[in-house]
């Protein structure tokens, strides 16, 4: 089984350890360790991803997970990273949002019974909200110093924000993230507490806090550790998760499994290496294998193909990648018609789409192929939509058209869809209503 720190070495997730001991310690025993998750959505991007993939090479190498679900800390907000005052959540939205994470974690942690080292989920409401506010201040809050937490980049990034500035609420959000880690090692014996290298400031802060309570007349104080993963970037320097669409998300409600297949399937070569490092459990020689690949064939791109499977098979299901590369499969080919009802949903739900009541098929003037082209975009005129059918570049469901002519009850596909296409890859949607 290969050491958790080489592993995370290798794969590029390793930015920052608190303490040089911390290999030994993990040497030791099997351990606990960490990592805490704000429910401010009802999902979670796949920047949240890293995280979570810490802790599965944490349980891989022999050790114990555990995710914390903020949904105390989720009603104060984390100012890390953010330029303005997050806007509050009530109780219900906090605890909705929870409870939408949960099956993010349970694809890819382990929670069975049977396994012995398996996974925990742990809501930190369950003691923030048991903590007076005497209690805290007396005693937690006098083992901070405001010199030090008006030093953190969190902090004095907001305070030079004349218009913005930082509120006592979010000021005190680290103090109940050094809190957790103080609850967690004495209810659970965790000992580490990993995230992004933004994190570092409060990782340390529970470190100090843990360290300062837990002393003993025999003792120097409890020994407890941090990890972080450098923030991932893109190769030409953009946000990673962002696509033109916005965030991609890792719940099929809010990005469908196809759209999240494509985002895959369309990382760049430069890229691509790093995300099968990052993502996916591959081993090392398979991965350097798939390198060797891209470099020798690129036009195949095995690396991209294999990186799409294992990351959409992962949060997603086997037969979500199956589905997923049929639809793929038939976009490229044009044929359309042989797609059941639920890829043609797929399909159509990450398309440009417009939606026409069936019952306008009846009509005498109903809509017609070329009032559909300008509406969805795929042609700006009706000049351009004689200029693009009379050269052959319009299929209806695959099938070329030879006229401008209005849609008929043959145009629908199971489900009531209708896809058309102008040249290669402009793809849109009809989604037919009753």
């Amino acid at each position: 089984m290969r050491k958790f720190l080489d592993e995370l070495e290798w794969r590029g997730l390793l930015h920052q350890a608190t303490s040089e001991q911390l290999a030994a310690h993990l040497a030791e025993q099997p351990r606990y360790a960490y990592v805490g998750f704000d429910p401010t959505a009802d999902s979670l991007t796949i920047g949240n991803l890293i995280p979570i993939m810490l802790l599965a090479h944490f349980q891989r190498s022999g050790h114990h997970p555990v995710v914390v679900m903020g949904g105390g800390t989720g009603m104060i907000g984390d100012p890390s990273g953010k330029s303005a005052e997050r806007p509050l959540l009530t109780t219900e939205q906090v605890q909705a949002n929870v409870e939408s994470q949960r099956p993010i974690f349970e694809r890819v942690l382990d929670f069975s019974t049977k396994c012995g080292n398996r996974a925990e989920i742990v809501d930190n409401l369950e003691w923030l909200s048991r903590i007076g506010f005497i209690e805290l201040l007396r005693d937690i809050g006098k083992h901070f110093s405001v010199n030090v937490m008006m030093q953190k980049e969190s902090v004095s990034s907001r305070l030079n924000e004349r218009e913005q500035g930082i509120s006592y609420t979010e000021f005190s959000y680290q103090v109940l993230q050094a809190y957790d880690f103080l609850h967690l090692h004495r209810t659970r014996g965790v000992t580490i507490q990993m995230g992004g290298s933004d994190q570092y400031g409060n990782i340390v802060a529970g470190i100090d806090l843990t360290r300062r309570l837990e002393r003993s007349a025999v003792d120097q104080g409890a020994e407890t550790y941090g990890i972080t993963a450098p923030l991932v970037t893109k190769a030409d320097g953009g946000k990673f998760g962002k696509s033109e669409a916005g965030a991609i998300w890792l719940t099929a409600e809010r990005t469908s499994p196809y759209r999240f297949h494509q985002f895959w399937l369309n990382s760049a070569d430069d890229d691509v290496i790093n995300f099968l490092k990052w993502f996916t459990f591959l081993d090392q020689a398979e991965v350097e294998s798939l390198e060797t690949a891209n470099q020798e064939h690129p036009q195949e791109r095995a690396a991209q193909r294999r990186l799409a499977d294992e990351v959409t098979g992962m949060l997603h299901g086997a037969a979500s990648v199956e589905s997923a590369k049929a639809a793929s499969a038939a976009l490229f080919s044009g044929q359309v018609r042989g797609l059941d009802e639920a890829t043609l949903r797929t399909i159509a739900e990450d398309l440009t789409s417009r939606t026409i009541s069936r019952k306008s098929l009846l009509a005498d003037e109903g809509p017609t192929l070329g009032t559909a082209l300008k509406d969805l975009g795929l042609a700006s005129s009706n000049r351009e939509v004689r200029e693009f059918i009379k050269g052959g570049a319009v299929r209806v469901n695959g099938e070329p058209v030879a006229e401008d002519r209005p849609f008929e009850s043959g145009d629908l596909l199971d489900g009531g869809f209708t896809l058309l296409r102008r040249g290669r890859k402009n793809w849109a949607a009809i989604i037919w209503t009753d």
